[in-house]
């Protein structure tokens, strides 16, 4: 096989498991109704059908990726989609909601082991200074999966039931498993082994579970509520014994090469709060439109396409612009946008138009397609040698807390808004229905912002 069609074999199978997982989490949300009353399950089920996933991918995803690092990353995409797959066929007909709980756990189980090999899988086939075409593509392709999730669901749900949401992923999963097999398996960049850590990895998975855990309650405890503080202070407490212990054993689960990269740092922090920004401005944001505005489902999200359009279109644009201006001034020029698009939608009203909606938003979506493509490249590019899967692992980590981190800022200050009565979840939904949204939305930009300090920290070149 010549070198250029196992790239573009590669690239398919990462840009096919980025897509499968995309995909998954949002056409689950329109799916969420019509389960809820099939099964007779309460809103806080439901909400576990989404937290329990959450909890189980963000706890894993660095462990997952130091096993691929380990034991090969094509055996443990393969192993990965299958069983992603697998569990959702377990869904697709699971008699009650406590089944559909435990299967989604289960579900990002699997979720976290295909997603760092997916980036380690380019990071391995591609030449590090070519890594930004191949990183635009696959981001292209979140965008597409993100975009078409809810109209796919919502065919799916109206004509088939819920449950077909889950079934759509059974021959996706094996497909993609299949041309998995069909990739040459790449040269492993290092043979020393090291012993994994499990105690670091155990410590790490806790503190990210009880962290992502405490985020998701925020919107109906509020940031002062009892619930909230002794999260964090949980969180606070495992991170230390965590810092104690990678100290002091040999192999730590974040090997001191990562730990020393700026640039893997500083990618991974811009994407932890760009990526906060973005989700928290869409959450509020998707409250103006149907509590504000009363648009339904539908019109919200054709209010909202132009940014997932340039997010797909963005992005090969973004991909051009590192390689011919450096990570720092990409970075740096994608995060400005993403500040000013949330600058533009905290001014937006009921006056507004289609076409200056529509602009705010795409404004927002061509700066984030840059981001990720600056960041993820830049990640996956300076990964050490030999450490491609953990890299991924804690870059798609902070993908996963980013948005959790910024939707907790976006409910916790809309608690602080009148009308709220308080730190409750019936506060939070009358809050969340007052058009009086911009001191949110500016708290948002600020927190993107913050991305502008290790944005300055990145290479000036490639």
């Amino acid at each position: 096989m010549t070198t250029t069609l196992r790239r573009h074999l590669a690239l398919l199978v990462s840009a096919a498991g980025a897509m499968i997982v995309a995909l998954d989490g949002t056409v689950l949300l329109v799916a969420q109704p019509s389960l809820q009353h099939d099964l007779g399950a309460s809103v806080a089920q439901v909400q576990w059908t989404s937290t329990g996933y959450l909890l189980a991918v963000a706890a894993l995803l660095v462990f997952a990726g130091r096993l691929g690092d380990r034991y090969g990353h094509k055996r443990l995409l393969s192993l990965g989609v299958l069983g992603f797959g697998a569990a959702s066929a377990g869904i697709a007909v699971a008699p009650t909601v406590g089944w559909v709980i435990g299967l989604r756990a289960a579900q990002g189980v699997f979720g976290a082991l295909l997603q760092p090999a997916t980036l380690a899988l380019l990071r391995l086939t591609y030449p590090p200074d070519r890594l930004g075409t191949p990183v635009a593509i696959r981001t292209s392709a979140i965008g597409v999966a993100a975009g078409a999730g809810p109209l796919l669901g919502g065919v799916l749900v109206e004509h088939l039931g819920w449950r077909a949401v889950f079934w759509v992923n059974v021959p996706a999963a094996l497909a993609i498993a299949a041309l998995t097999l069909a990739v040459p398996a790449p040269t492993p960049e290092r043979t020393r082994s090291e012993r994994l850590d499990l105690a670091g990895a155990a410590l790490l998975a806790s503190a990210l579970a009880v962290l992502v855990h405490t985020l998701v309650g925020v919107p109906a405890h509020g940031w002062s509520g009892a619930p909230t503080l002794y999260g964090l202070a949980a969180a606070a407490g495992v991170v230390a014994v965590l810092v104690v212990q990678q100290r002091r054993t040999a192999h730590p689960i974040v090997p001191p090469a990562v730990a020393r990269s700026v640039p893997v740092t500083a990618s991974m922090a811009i994407l932890l709060l760009t990526t906060g920004g973005l989700f928290g401005a869409l959450f509020v944001t998707t409250f103006f439109l149907q509590n504000t505005l009363r648009l339904d489902p539908l019109a919200t999200g054709l209010r909202v396409l132009p940014l997932t359009a340039l997010m797909v279109l963005g992005a090969p644009l973004a991909g051009a612009a590192l390689r011919r201006s450096g990570p720092r001034r990409t970075a740096v020029a994608g995060t400005v946008l993403v500040v000013l698009g949330i600058v533009g939608v905290s001014r937006l009203d009921a006056a507004g138009t289609w076409v200056s909606t529509g602009a705010t938003f795409a404004v927002l979506g061509a700066g984030f397609a840059t981001v990720m493509v600056t960041a993820t490249g830049t990640v996956v590019g300076d990964a050490p040698p030999g450490y491609a899967g953990v890299v991924g692992g804690l870059k798609q980590t902070a993908m996963n807390v980013g948005p959790t981190f910024g939707i907790a800022v976006a409910a916790g200050m809309m608690l602080l808004e009148p009308p709220a009565a308080g730190p409750s979840a019936a506060g939070a939904t009358t809050a969340m229905s007052n058009p009086a949204m911009g001191p949110t939305l500016l708290v948002l930009a600020a927190v993107s912002a913050l991305a502008l300090l290790p944005a300055s920290l990145l290479p000036r070149g490639q």
